[in-house]
């Protein structure tokens, strides 16, 4: 009967398979308001932003109607509206209101779209008769200010996260073990879509499975650091060409043991690349995950080469960027290829 097959821990496309539950300080998220705006789903972000506009302009709204009210500029107004006669027409005429053409909550309304928004028609606009209009339209220039800073902040950084970029980042689909200067090699291919490079790559590989101390303590997520080579050197990458990294199965590695009899046996193990970079264009620091789950990984096979050179320059063929080859690989262990060449 086939194993069942295990949860991943991250998925192809680099997500982390881990849900949050039971979590009680539910408040630590309203501490780091932006982050938790930014974090947001694309949805509740559009109407919190909408929101917080039509919120202060009915906010405000409300207060220049306050104003206008209590100074008796509606009162004005309604009187204006009517025919006066010729002994109202003197007094109409010497009446100063708080905020010229506010006659309803309408009025009131448009004009504190016009003040946060600094649109200015023209049509309505506060004088020096109520010294708290002009603290108002003070207070409300700053809270104005503040909004779209947070919230025109909020929407550019959602637009330029740093896993927009990662998403040019490829991996191969499959990772393959084969011989490489005598020794197994866990392999795997990357590749940048973009012209433009990532600064400062860096590469590194996890082993993440289930493991039980000496102690009998259950580990169901233990990650091991397992060293990773690059055809240039350490784990810096210069990856403007698609590149084949590559780890030496040796004594100090988890593979030690897997041959390929019992590697799909191995259902609890799963073997994660993070690749980290700065984005040349922007500065901000981008990284690109993938996973490998054993029967994703392939004993006995190469990848095929991909880079020709043509007309006085080197040309990538990315529709072969995951096939492999078969080549003659043993079948056995790490281990056990090393014990074999001790003795010979």
């Amino acid at each position: 009967r086939a194993r069942e097959r295990r949860a991943r821990f991250v998925g192809k496309n680099g997500a982390c398979n881990v849900a949050h539950k039971n979590i009680r300080e539910q408040g630590r998220f309203l501490q780091d308001v932006f982050t938790t705006l930014v974090d947001l789903k694309w949805p509740h972000t559009l109407l919190i932003f909408t929101m917080s506009f039509l919120c202060s302009w009915l906010l405000f709204g409300m207060v220049w109607w306050l104003i206008a009210f209590a100074h008796g500029d509606l009162d004005h107004s309604t009187r204006l509206q009517r025919s006066p006669g010729e002994g109202e027409a003197g007094d109409l005429d010497n009446f100063v209101p708080c905020v010229t053409s506010i006659h309803s909550f309408t009025s009131a309304f448009l004009f504190s779209i016009e003040v946060q928004v600094t649109i200015g028609f023209g049509g309505r606009m506060v004088t020096e008769e109520c010294p708290a209009a002009i603290l108002v339209l003070i207070v409300q220039n700053i809270v104005g200010l503040v909004i779209n800073a947070i919230m025109l902040g909020c929407i550019f950084m959602k637009t330029s996260q740093a896993h927009r970029r990662a998403e040019t980042l490829i991996f191969s689909k499959h990772a393959v073990i084969a011989l490489r200067e005598g020794k197994l090699c866990f392999m795997l291919r990357v590749g940048d879509l973009r012209k433009s490079m990532i600064i400062s790559a860096t590469i590194r590989m996890q082993v993440v499975k289930k493991t039980t101390s000496l102690e009998g303590e259950v580990m169901p997520l233990n990650q091991i650091d397992i060293q990773m080579e690059n055809p240039v050197g350490g784990n810096s990458i210069f990856l403007v060409s698609p590149l084949i990294i590559y780890h030496v199965i040796d004594k100090n590695s988890p593979l030690y043991d897997i041959s390929p009899l019992n590697l799909h046996h191995h259902e609890d193990l799963e073997i994660i690349v993070i690749l980290e970079g700065v984005v040349e264009t922007t500065g901000i620091t981008t990284q690109a995950r993938t996973s490998y789950l054993a029967d994703e990984i392939l004993w006995g096979q190469r990848f095929v080469p991909i880079v020709a050179e043509e007309d006085g320059r080197y040309s990538v063929d990315y529709s072969k960027f995951g096939n492999t080859v078969k080549v003659p690989t043993p079948s056995c262990t790490a281990r056990q290829l090393e014990e074999d060449k001790s003795i010979m």
